[in-house]
């Protein structure tokens, strides 16, 4: 396999890796309570999944 002949600058290597970035994931708004949920997941503030109780939820008080 051939090998590079020279060395490549540190702008090269880093406009090569200006595309590996993190993405915020996409959320959603449960319907039952109306918190931030992550899509395809259980709302962790009331434990409902697509309009049904997935997840029993203890009353802490």
């Amino acid at each position: 396999m051939p090998n590079p002949k020279r060395k490549h600058s540190k702008t090269r290597r880093d406009k090569r890796r200006t595309h590996y970035k993190a993405t915020a994931p996409t959320t959603a708004v449960c319907s039952n309570c109306g918190s931030s949920v992550q899509y395809h997941r259980v709302c962790p503030e009331c434990g409902y999944y697509r309009g049904k109780l997935a997840v029993e939820k203890n009353a802490t008080a």
